[in-house]
C-alpha cells in the first residue's frame, strides 16, 4: 500500500511525499527510521485507473537466489542483519517480495529470529531453506549458508529448466499434430467428400473410415470436447488430495523411460538436501523430517518419514532405504553403508550427486535423441495416412 506522509527533521525541516509499506505500522517505522517525525500519515486514494495494476504477484525463484546471494555479501561486509534487510527491501522490485522483506526486517528488530521469520512465508522460502538459515544462526555461520542456498537454488532451478526444455520439442509437435488434424477435420476433408460423392464409385475402407471420424468429430466435436475438458477438471481435482497425489507420483514412476530420469532426480535431491543439513549441525532425525517436506513426491516422502523413525529407534538409514529398491538404487545403499561406517554421510550423499548430475544429463539428451525422430516419424504418419486415404480414390478417379 502506497501512504502520504508529512513530517518534519530533527532540524525542522518539513518533509511531504510518499511511501510504500504493507501497513500503517511498517510505514511509520520506516518513516522514523530515516529520521523523521510523523505529522500526517493517510493512505493514497488514487484513483483505481491511476494506480498501479498487478496482474501476477508472487516471488519467483530467481527473485530469492538474488536475495540470498546479496544478503550473504552484506553480511561478509560486516552489515547487520536488520540494516541489510532494509536495504534489500527498499532495492527489491517485486512489489510482493518487497513487503516481505519489509515485514520480515521488522520482525528481527522486535528480537525474532531470522529463520523464525522466514518461516512465516512457507510459499517463498521453503522448510529447508528455513532449517539451513536455522543451522546458520546456530553455528555463526549464515554467511556462508545464504551463499550455499543461492548456489543450492540455481542447481535446482536449472535442473528444472533442463526438464521442461526436454518436454517443449514433443509438446510442440504434438501440438502441430493436433492443429493439422484438425484443420483437416473440419476444413479440408468435408469439401474433398463433396467432391467424392458426386463420383458415385465405391470408396476404400481407409477412405470411409476417415470420413466417418470427420463426420463424428464435426456432430459430437464439441460435447467430446466438454466431456475431454471435464475429465481433466475433475483429474486435476484428484491431483490436490493427498490419495490423488499418491496415485499420480506412483504412476509417474513407472513410466518406461521417463520413470527412471524421475527416480534419479529425487535421489539427487535427497542426497543433496540431507547432506547439507547433516554438514550443516541438524541432528539426522531433523535433517530427515526437513527433507522429506522438500521432496514433491509422496512415495520417495512416504519411505523418509519410515527411514526417519526407524533411525528415531535407533536404524541406520541405508537399512531402511535399502527396502525400497524400486525407489533408492542399490548403488545409493550401498554408498550410504559406507558413509555410516566411516562417519562421513554428508561426503558421500555429495558424491552420490554428483553422480547423478552427469547421469540425469546424459539421460535427458538420450530421451531427446529418441523422441525426435520417434515423433517425426508419428507426425509424418498420422498426416500422411489420412491424405493417403483421402486422395487414392481422387487418383484413381483421374486415371480413368
Amino acid at each position: 500500500m502506497k501512504f502520504n506522509y508529512q513530517g518534519r527533521t530533527k532540524d525542522g525541516d518539513v518533509r511531504i511525499g510518499q511511501v510504500e509499506a504493507s501497513s500503517q505500522e511498517a510505514a511509520i517505522t520506516l518513516l522514523q527510521g530515516n529520521g523523521l517525525f510523523i505529522t500526517l500519515l493517510s493512505e493514497d486514494k488514487s484513483p483505481f485507473y491511476a494506480r498501479r495494476i498487478v496482474i501476477f504477484s508472487g516471488v519467483s525463484r530467481k527473485d530469492v537466489v538474488m536475495f540470498s546471494r546479496q544478503l550473504s555479501i552484506m553480511f561478509r561486509s560486516k552489515v547487520s542483519l536488520i540494516e541489510a534487510l532494509r536495504v534489500l527491501s527498499a532495492q527489491i522490485k517485486n512489489i510482493d517480495f518487497k513487503e516481505k522483506v519489509f515485514h520480515i526486517s521488522e520482525q528481527v528488530e522486535a528480537g525474532t529470529s531470522f529463520s523464525k521469520a522466514l518461516a512465516e512465508y512457507p510459499k517463498v522460502f521453503s522448510p529447508f531453506y528455513v532449517a539451513m538459515v536455522r543451522s546458520g544462526e546456530i553455528s555463526g555461520k549464515l554467511s556462508e549458508v545464504l551463499n550455499y542456498l543461492a548456489e543450492h537454488m540455481e542447481r535446482e532451478y536449472h535442473l528444472t529448466s533442463k526438464v521442461r526444455g526436454a518436454l517443449i520439442y514433443p509438446s510442440l509437435v504434438l501440438s502441430v499434430v493436433l492443429f493439422v488434424l484438425a484443420l483437416m477435420v473440419f476444413y479440408v476433408i468435408p469439401n474433398l467428400k463433396n467432391i467424392l460423392e458426386t463420383t458415385g464409385q465405391e470408396l476404400p475402407l481407409s477412405t470411409r473410415m476417415v470420413l466417418g471420424f470427420s463426420d463424428f468429430a464435426r456432430d459430437w466435436g464439441l460435447i467430446i470436447f466438454l466431456i475431454l475438458g471435464a475429465v481433466v477438471f475433475f483429474l486435476i481435482r484428484y491431483k490436490r488430495t493427498l490419495t490423488g497425489k499418491r496415485a499420480f507420483d506412483s504412476f509417474f514412476l513407472k513410466i518406461p523411460l521417463v520413470g527412471n530420469l524421475l527416480k534419479m532426480i529425487y535421489v539427487s535431491r535427497f542426497s543433496e538436501n540431507l547432506s547439507t543439513l547433516i554438514s550443516g549441525g541438524l541432528p539426522i532425525v531433523q535433517a530427515l523430517e526437513t527433507t522429506s517436506d522438500v521432496m514433491g513426491n509422496e512415495s520417495y516422502r512416504g519411505a523418509i518419514s519410515k527411514a526417519r523413525e526407524a533411525v528415531r529407534r535407533g536404524d541406520n538409514i541405508s537399512f531402511v532405504l535399502g527396502q525400497y529398491p524400486e525407489l533408492f538404487p542399490p548403488v545409493f545403499t550401498q554408498m550410504a553403508v559406507v558413509g555410516e561406517k566411516t562417519g562421513n554421510l554428508d561426503t558421500v550423499l555429495m558424491n552420490i550427486v554428483d553422480f547423478y548430475r552427469e547421469e540425469i544429463d546424459t539421460t535427458i539428451e538420450s530421451l531427446l535423441g529418441l523422441m525426435e525422430p520417434l515423433l517425426i516419424v508419428f507426425l509424418g504418419g498420422v498426416v500422411g495416412g489420412i491424405m493417403l486415404s483421402i486422395l487414392s480414390p481422387m487418383y484413381s478417379m483421374m486415371s480413368f
